[in-house]
């Protein structure tokens, strides 16, 4: 095949078949086509786009471009949820916690974040002998005896999306819907569970900002997963405010522990009851939603979900005393107060600029290999449509010197109080 007519045909809107999607695959997974080539490729299918054949053909492709796990070693129903990134977002967290204690397998290969907050491995990672890389042995052994494991993504996990993606970061072809679900599925599929939950957040905090675009993608993804044979469903969720009041790792990890014990803030409640419910209905055949949400939040509330987390906690490496003494979390140096300029009803609190307050105070990393500090964060302590009157607290600073500055400045732009009582709903649409 001729790569150079591969490109042509694409630029000219043209349909690929199975062939050349796998011929352009594999020859660049392989070093036989090279970058300035590949690029070519990419601005091709940004400006042109795939149907969903050719999306499911790239996808899959990119899955068979290295290691798929054999999930037959696990015993039962097993699911895994995936986020499009947040501010804010410790669901993993907790949903794992909870789909364990209701007799589902969660099983999960997650990354570091790259950008303003950590990843949910840079979260774990913030408790004391935490350890994110198991053995294929130990992570089978372990769903299998607790129901949970969470680590590190193997580097055997679609490398042609690694290396595809380390060129779409820097020739901006990352906008592009059929090479962002791609990108995604192949490693979902790759992990080879019998149903994935996407989580697919819209705004100002999350990837996609539009709902239509966002929607857009959660389907595609969907029908790739399905064009796959795997059970796939969406959920579309609001990322205008950070979820939870924390942000940044030890913050969340701390937040995550509190909704176990049913004294987290509402909204990662209602957001990780209602996707635990959805779990519950496919894998254990709950006829009700209603039941189902029930069920799920019981777990928050009987301890069933705690003791699960402390088992995985244990199991891991880390020290499980954590989920009573917060004290052996990295504590930051300094706290300060974020006050209201005025009085007024909260019509803003924008993610975006508070997870970039975060990245300043050093919560996430700019580049691969950055350290990230544990230890700093952001507390929201108000959110949308919350009355202030002028000195209330509305955030908390948890600091060590750095970035402060360029903090408060984003802290400047994320907060407007005004006249108006504007609410936020969480759950924008499910997709199934």
């Amino acid at each position: 095949m001729d790569i150079v007519e591969i490109i042509s045909k694409k630029q000219s809107g043209l349909e690929l078949t199975d062939s050349e999607i796998g011929y352009v695959v594999a020859g660049y997974t392989e070093g036989v086509i090279p970058d300035y080539q590949m690029t070519a490729f990419l601005m091709a299918v940004y400006f042109k786009g795939m149907n969903d054949r050719e999306s499911t053909t790239l996808t899959i492709c990119m899955r068979d471009s290295g290691q798929v796990l054999n999930h037959e070693r696990i015993l039962g129903y097993k699911i895994d949820k995936h986020s499009t990134g947040g501010v804010g977002d410790k669901t993993t967290l907790i949903l794992g916690p909870m789909a364990a204690a209701l007799g589902i397998k969660f099983s999960k290969m997650s990354g570091r974040g790259l950008g303003h907050t950590g990843g949910t491995i840079d979260k774990l990672e913030s408790i004391p002998g935490f350890r994110v890389n198991l053995s294929e042995e130990e992570f089978y052994k372990q769903v299998n005896e607790i129901g949970l494991a969470v680590v590190a993504q193997s580097g055997n996990l679609a490398p042609a999306d690694k290396k595809i993606y380390a060129l779409r970061d820097v020739t901006s072809t990352v906008a592009s819907i059929p090479l962002i679900a791609s990108s995604i599925m192949s490693k979902k599929l790759a992990a080879n569970d019998d149903e994935i939950i996407l989580d697919v957040k819209v705004g100002s905090g999350a990837f996609m900002k539009d709902l239509d675009e966002a929607e857009k993608l959660a389907r595609l993804m969907v029908k790739i997963g399905r064009n796959a044979g795997k059970k796939v469903m969406a959920i579309l969720t609001n990322m205008e405010q950070p979820l939870g009041a924390t942000v940044g790792n030890a913050l969340e990890v701390v937040e995550s522990i509190e909704t176990l014990k049913g004294k987290g803030p509402a909204d990662i409640e209602a957001l990780c009851c209602s996707i635990c419910a959805y779990m519950l209905m496919d894998a254990k055949g709950v006829k009700s939603l209603d039941e189902a949400y029930d069920m799920a939040r019981a777990t928050l509330h009987d301890g069933s979900a705690l003791n699960k987390f402390r088992e995985f906690v244990k199991a891991q490496g880390g020290n499980d005393e954590v989920v009573d003494k917060y004290s052996l979390f990295q504590p930051a140096q300094q706290r300060i107060a974020y006050k209201a300029q005025s009085e007024g009803y909260l019509e803003k609190v924008d993610a975006l600029e508070i997870g970039l307050a975060a990245g300043a105070l050093g919560a996430g990393r700019h580049k691969l290999g950055d350290d990230v500090d544990h230890a700093v964060g952001i507390v929201v302590y108000r959110k949308c449509g919350d009355y202030v009157k002028k000195g209330d607290v509305i955030l908390e600073v948890f600091s060590n010197g750095v970035g402060e500055v360029q903090c408060f400045e984003h802290l400047n732009n994320a907060i407007i109080i005004g006249k108006e009582r504007k609410f936020k709903n969480l759950i924008l649409k499910v997709i199934r």
